[in-house]
Formats: C-alpha cells, sequence, structure tokens
C-alpha cells in the first residue's frame, strides 16, 4: 500500500524507449505488481533512438488529436501518421554524455566508436554512435518483452475515480472485406508512468513575422528535429538559431560547406561552447528578431532575416532553429500537467504527481545525464508504487515546487538538473531508500563528483578539437 492509501497492482507504462525501460526494469525488480504493460507506439522498442530517414515537419502548430469512437473495442478507419513519433536523429549522430555514466549501472555499453568521432575525439573516445545505442536498448529490452505492446498508440489517458482508463489505438488490422483499419479497445490501470520523453515536438520562439513567412516560403525553415545530413546545406545560406549544444553539432558541421558566413543565432551565450562559435566561417549574431521575404526572395525560395542587434542578412536558404523541445503529453486528458511555460505543473521532483503519485514520469528533466538518471527517477517511483518509499507529505512536496518555480522560473527550466546533479541524484535515492527483502531490486549508488567529469569529458574533447580547427584555419591565412 502507498503513502496515500492506495494500492496499486495493474501499472501501464508509456513508451519504450531508455526511460519505459528504465520503468520497466523498476517495476518488475519489485515483485509487487502483477499487471505491468508497456504501450509503445512505434514497431520496435528503443523510443528516439531509431534513424527515421524521412524528418518530421516544422513545428508551427501542434498536432491533430486522433478522434477517440464512441465505445469500445472497435475497428475505425486508419488514423492519419503522427509524425510528431519520427526521431531526431541524424545520420552521424554520437552521443553527447560519456558513455560510462549514460549507461545503467548494470549494463555497461560496448565499446565502439564512429569514424567521425575518432577523428575528433581519438581513439577509444566515451562517444558511442546512435545504432550501438539502439542496439543496447534492444537487447536489453529482451528480457522484459513480454509486457511490451508495439504499434500501440495510448491516445487518451483518463483517471476515473481510482484507476486510469488507457484507451488504445493500434493499426493493421482489417474488416472482412479486406478494407484497412485501426483496432481501438480500453485497459484499466491502478497507475501510469508516463514515459515518452521531451524530444517529441520542436520548439519554435516567436519571432516576428515567422508564421506568414512560413506560409510563403516553407522549405526554407527546418527545426533541429529534422536535420538529418550536411550533404543537404552545400554552398546554402544558413542561419542556425540556438546555443546550445545541438547548434553547436550542426554549427560543426556545416561550417566549413556553406555558402558563408554561417550565421549562429543566440539569445544567450553558453560560455563552454565557445570554441564552436569560434571555428572559421561563423559569425555569432544576437538573437534572432523577424523574418521576412521579398518578391525577389519568394521567388528564388529564399528569405530575410533581422537580428536584435539591427543587422539584415538577404537571400538566406535555411534558418534551422535548435531551439529545444516543447513539454509535450497531449494523452492526458483531462487535467493535463504541461503548462502554457512549458512545464510540469504539480509533478513533484519531476517524477510523480503532488497528491496522486499513481501518475508518474520518467525522463521528464534536462541535463540530468542520461541514461542514469531515467534509472534512479524510475527505481524511486517503482518503490513508491509499491508503497516502499520515503515520499514526502504533500504539503512538503507543494513547497519543494514554491522554491523550484522562484529558483527556476517557470519555464521549461523549471526540469534543468545541470549543474545541481549530486543533490538530484541523492534525493531521489532518498526517496527510493533501501530495497525491500521480498524484491529482487537494489540500492541506488549515492552520487560521486568525478561521475559529472566522466559524462561531459565528450564535451572537453570537443572543445579542443574546436579549437584545433580554428588554429589550423588561421595557420592557413
Amino acid at each position: 500500500m502507498s503513502q496515500n492509501g492506495h494500492t496499486y497492482r495493474r501499472v501501464a507504462v508509456i513508451g519504450a524507449g531508455p526511460s519505459g525501460y528504465a520503468a520497466a526494469r523498476a517495476l518488475a525488480l519489485e515483485k509487487k505488481f502483477d499487471v505491468i504493460r508497456v504501450f509503445e507506439r512505434r514497431d520496435k522498442v528503443g523510443g528516439i533512438w531509431h534513424f527515421d530517414p524521412l524528418p518530421d515537419e516544422f513545428p508551427l502548430k501542434p498536432a491533430s488529436r486522433v478522434t477517440i469512437p464512441p465505445q469500445f473495442p472497435t475497428l475505425a478507419p486508419p488514423a492519419a501518421e503522427d509524425i510528431t513519433a519520427r526521431t531526431a536523429l541524424y545520420e552521424k549522430l554520437d552521443s553527447n554524455v560519456g558513455a560510462e555514466i549514460m549507461a545503467f549501472s548494470h549494463a555497461p555499453f560496448p565499446l565502439h566508436n564512429s569514424a567521425v568521432s575518432v577523428l575528433r575525439l581519438g581513439h577509444n573516445n566515451a562517444s558511442r554512435p546512435f545504432q550501438v545505442v539502439q542496439q543496447y536498448l534492444e537487447t536489453l529490452f529482451q528480457e522484459f518483452r513480454q509486457f511490451v505492446s508495439l504499434s500501440t498508440t495510448v491516445e487518451r489517458a483518463e483517471k476515473k475515480g481510482d484507476k486510469w482508463i488507457l484507451s488504445l489505438r493500434q493499426p493493421g488490422h482489417a474488416e472482412s472485406n479486406g478494407q484497412p483499419r485501426d483496432f481501438w479497445w480500453q485497459e484499466n490501470f491502478d497507475a501510469v508512468v508516463v514515459a515518452t520523453g521531451h524530444y517529441n515536438v520542436g520548439a519554435i520562439p516567436n519571432i516576428e513575422g515567422i508564421n506568414e513567412t512560413y506560409k510563403k516560403v516553407p522549405v526554407v525553415f527546418e527545426h533541429s528535429k529534422s536535420y538529418r545530413s550536411p550533404d543537404n546545406y552545400v554552398a546554402k545560406k544558413v542561419v542556425v538559431v540556438g546555443g546550445n549544444i545541438s547548434a553547436a553539432d550542426i554549427v560543426t558541421d556545416l561550417h566549413a560547406i556553406v555558402k558563408g558566413p554561417l550565421y549562429s543565432a543566440q539569445r544567450g551565450l553558453n560560455e563552454k561552447l565557445i570554441p564552436a562559435w569560434n571555428l572559421p566561417g561563423v559569425v555569432r549574431k544576437p538573437q534572432l528578431k523577424r523574418v521576412f521575404a521579398s518578391s525577389d526572395e519568394l521567388a528564388n525560395g529564399q528569405v530575410g532575416v533581422e537580428f536584435s542587434d539591427g543587422e539584415v542578412v538577404t537571400n538566406v536558404d535555411k534558418i534551422i532553429f535548435a531551439t529545444g523541445f516543447r513539454v509535450a503529453y497531449p494523452f492526458i486528458q483531462p487535467n493535463n500537467p504541461v503548462t502554457s511555460t512549458n512545464r510540469l505543473d504539480g509533478v513533484y521532483e519531476h517524477i510523480v504527481r503532488i497528491g496522486d503519485p499513481s501518475l508518474a514520469f520518467v525522463g521528464q528533466v534536462k541535463g540530468g545525464l542520461s541514461f542514469r538518471v531515467y534509472e534512479y527517477q524510475a527505481v524511486a517511483i517503482a518503490r513508491i508504487l509499491a508503497g516502499r518509499a520515503n515520499l514526502p507529505s504533500v504539503a512538503e512536496q507543494k513547497e519543494w515546487e514554491k522554491k523550484r518555480l522562484s529558483l527556476k522560473g517557470d519555464s521549461v527550466a523549471f526540469h534543468e538538473i545541470l549543474p545541481d546533479f549530486g543533490p538530484y541524484w541523492n534525493r531521489l535515492r532518498e526517496i527510493a531508500g533501501k530495497p525491500s527483502p521480498e524484491s529482487n531490486s537494489y540500492e541506488l549508488p549515492e552520487w560521486q563528483q568525478e561521475w559529472a567529469d566522466t559524462a561531459l569529458a565528450i564535451l572537453a574533447k570537443k572543445s579542443l578539437w574546436w579549437d584545433e580547427q580554428t588554429q589550423i584555419a588561421r595557420a592557413k591565412l
């Protein structure tokens, strides 16, 4: 029985990526739950670590919701593809968190580097190509594959009384006459663990003229989620919007091949990434103020941009928004905890709804050092649902949220852990407590500061490589 007096026997996990795996494993190890079900809308486990050659579209408006049928079970006409399910991977992507700390504590990554990473970071470096991460997750999930329902979308998760009612849709069925249909049904659960992550819907800043200009020349506008290959930008005039690691990686790929200079528009300066903005051919600018298109530009499929310092650049072929993602859990209806300011409201330590831990989240953090932080979150949640955790009172949870808002602000930064890894990981450890003798679980290790250095070593090596490229270019002048 949990702290709030409820018994949770049937638990649903939404998503079969790394956070979904962490949740499924932690729940199984508790040996307290009668039913564990994992629902994944893609046709394979692994979540965002699968490459989709065809990218998502530019996210100026949220995807339309599928109409829920009035009765269940039923067959219905096929729904349109949810293109937000397409991943953000590009052809040469390597992990940005050191493999030793990125991996789950019970399963190290195999040592395998991409050719690009060896050229830039050296042999036996701490990055891993996405294919290795993908295979790692598929292998780990085999132990819990019996829990997983693939190609199954949770279209609605609604709490009625003490039960969560999940409305589920699965394509690939047919009427007796051969007409393709989606099969719809419902299942009931005592608790829901949301593990769909936060890399689904790209965030686009509110910029003067963007809506009108996008309608006229949509081909110019991209989100980093749609970035696939530098081949698409050769000899093009490009503006990259954003100042964090995704922007730095794209600038690294493109600075030497675009029709220079490559403009990097940033609202603020990330000191650790300065070497990327100093690469030859890169011009760092303040944030983007306005986009527009003259008649000549429209004829050529180009636009103009104005930066906040007043400089205007015309004949731009591509604007790539490496501006992060929106928190999006549209299937939680009603009482969706996502705010208009892009955070979760009323959720303690980013993991459980305050006053009702039957709704939990794994993976809703920024800069937390995945996948290991997912493991810590999942173990804490599993213990909470098993009634074995040290969950503070509702009053204390509300006070935590109040203080967090004061510290981080009412935005997605509310969920940012960097640089306070130790305090957060150790709080999850305290909540989880020690494992029950009746379980197969384990005690989470206490945070060690050297983990941060190990995890962020890739960034340090990238900085050295960026500096080397700049020095080589200057020597040629």
